[in-house]
C-alpha cells in the first residue's frame, strides 16, 4: 500500500507539502498542489483519515440532523448537503430528530460524541435544550430551514447574542413574501375569503408564513377573519382535519393556501372526500413545490423552495465558520420561485408546463396587520 512518503517522492516534494495539500493546513502553489494530486491518483494512495484527525483535531465530517425520513421536503435538502460535503471532501453523518424537542438534543449529543467538526440542524419548535447543549460545548452549528429566536439563546454558554442578532449561523428560504404572493394572486382572481392551513406552531416558518398571509390580505384590502386561519400542524392528517373545519364554516373559503407539501396532500384528501373539485369549487395554492405537483389534475400552483441549494449553502456557511470560528454570525435567506399552474383557477395555456419566476425578497412593511 503506497504511503505519504511514496507520494512525496513521486511528486518531487516533501512529506510536509503532501500533508498541507491533504489537510489544507497551509497554502500550496497551484502547480505543486496539482503534482501532489496527480501522484496520489497514479499511486492509488488513500489517506489515513483516523491518523489525520489525530494530527489536525478534525475528522472532516459533518453531522446533519433533519427529519428527512418523516418530511419529504428535507430529502432534497439532504441531497444538497451530501453533494456539497462530497465536493469539499467531508463525510456526512445523518440523524433524524423527528421534529421532537426531547429527541433532538440527544441526536446532537450523539453526533457530537462522534467528533463531527460541525453540525447542520433543522431545529424543532422548542429548541431550548438543543441550543443549550450546542452552546455549552461550543459546537460550530448552522441552523437550516428554520431560524431560532435570539431569546432562545439565553442561558449558560459562549457568545451571548446581541439584541436581535443570532449566535449561530442560519440558512433558510424566504417565507413571508412568497406566502403574501400566493394570497395576492388569489385575491387578484376575485377571491375574498382565502383560508390558510398553517404549520406547526412555534416553527419560524409557520410564523413567517402566517405573517405573509396576513400581509397579503391587508395589501388586497381584505378583512382578516381568524376562522380562516387554521393549523394543520405541518402534517397531512392535521391538514385534512383543518381543511374539514374550514369547509364546515357557515361561510367557507373560496380559496385555500396550504403552508407545506404534506399539508397540501391532507387538504386535497379532505376536498376529495367532500366531492369538491379544484379549482371549480375551491381554488388552491400551496407552499412547497414537489416533483409530482405537475402531475395532479389540475396542476398545482405553488411556491418552490430552493431545497438543494439550501442544503449546499448550509455546508458552505458551516465550512466558513470552521475556517473563521470567531467571525460574526450571519443569516442567509434564499429566494423562492412562484410556479404558476392551474389549481388557482387560471386557464390552461397551450404548451405551458408551469411558468416560474423568482419572488422578490423585500421585507414586508406590515406584520400581522388587521384590516
Amino acid at each position: 500500500m503506497p504511503t505519504m512518503a511514496d507520494v512525496a517522492r513521486s511528486a518531487g516534494v516533501s512529506v510536509a507539502t503532501v500533508s498541507h495539500v491533504l489537510n489544507g493546513t497551509r497554502p500550496v502553489l497551484p502547480h505543486t498542489r496539482q503534482a501532489v494530486l496527480d501522484a496520489i491518483d497514479a499511486l492509488g494512495y488513500t489517506p489515513n483519515t483516523l491518523a489525520r484527525s489525530l494530527v489536525t483535531s478534525r475528522t472532516r465530517s459533518i453531522g446533519l440532523a433533519v427529519s428527512a425520513i418523516s418530511n419529504p421536503y428535507f430529502t432534497e435538502i439532504l441531497q444538497g448537503v451530501e453533494a456539497a460535503c462530497l465536493e469539499a471532501g467531508y463525510s456526512l453523518l445523518i440523524a433524524d430528530p423527528h421534529d421532537d424537542p426531547r429527541h433532538e438534543r440527544k441526536v446532537a449529543q450523539l453526533l457530537h460524541e462522534r467528533r463531527v467538526d460541525g453540525m447542520i440542524v433543522a431545529p424543532s419548535a422548542d429548541p431550548h435544550d438543543l441550543v443549550g447543549y450546542l452552546r455549552r460545548h461550543a459546537v460550530p452549528t448552522v441552523f437550516l430551514d428554520r431560524v431560532v429566536d435570539p431569546d432562545v439563546y439565553d442561558g449558560p454558554g459562549r457568545g451571548a447574542a446581541a439584541p436581535g442578532r443570532p449566535c449561530f449561523d442560519q440558512v433558510c428560504a424566504e417565507s413571508a413574501a412568497p406566502t403574501a404572493e400566493l394570497v395576492a394572486h388569489l385575491a387578484g382572481l376575485g377571491h375574498r375569503r382565502i383560508g390558510l392551513v398553517a404549520g406547526l406552531p412555534g416553527l419560524s416558518t409557520t410564523g413567517e408564513r402566517i405573517d405573509g398571509y396576513l400581509h397579503g390580505l391587508a395589501a388586497a384590502g381584505l378583512a382578516r377573519d381568524d376562522r380562516l386561519l387554521v393549523s394543520g400542524h405541518s402534517e397531512s392528517a392535521g391538514a385534512e382535519q383543518a381543511t374539514d373545519a374550514l369547509l364546515g364554516l357557515p361561510d367557507p373559503p373560496t380559496a385555500l393556501v396550504t403552508a407545506n407539501n404534506a399539508m397540501t396532500i391532507g387538504a386535497l384528501r379532505a376536498l376529495r372526500r367532500r366531492g369538491l373539485s379544484v379549482p371549480d369549487d375551491i381554488a388552491l395554492c400551496c407552499f412547497d413545490d414537489f416533483v409530482w405537483a405537475d402531475l395532479f389534475s389540475p396542476r398545482l400552483t405553488a411556491v418552490a423552495q430552493p431545497s438543494r441549494e439550501l442544503g449546499a449553502e448550509a455546508v458552505r456557511v458551516l465550512l466558513d465558520r470552521l475556517a473563521e470560528p470567531d467571525g460574526p454570525a450571519r443569516t442567509v435567506r434564499l429566494p423562492c420561485t412562484f410556479v404558476h399552474r392551474t389549481s388557482c383557477g387560471c386557464p390552461e395555456e397551450p404548451g405551458r408546463a408551469g411558468t416560474a419566476r423568482h419572488i422578490a425578497s423585500a421585507p414586508l412593511s406590515q406584520k400581522g396587520t388587521d384590516s
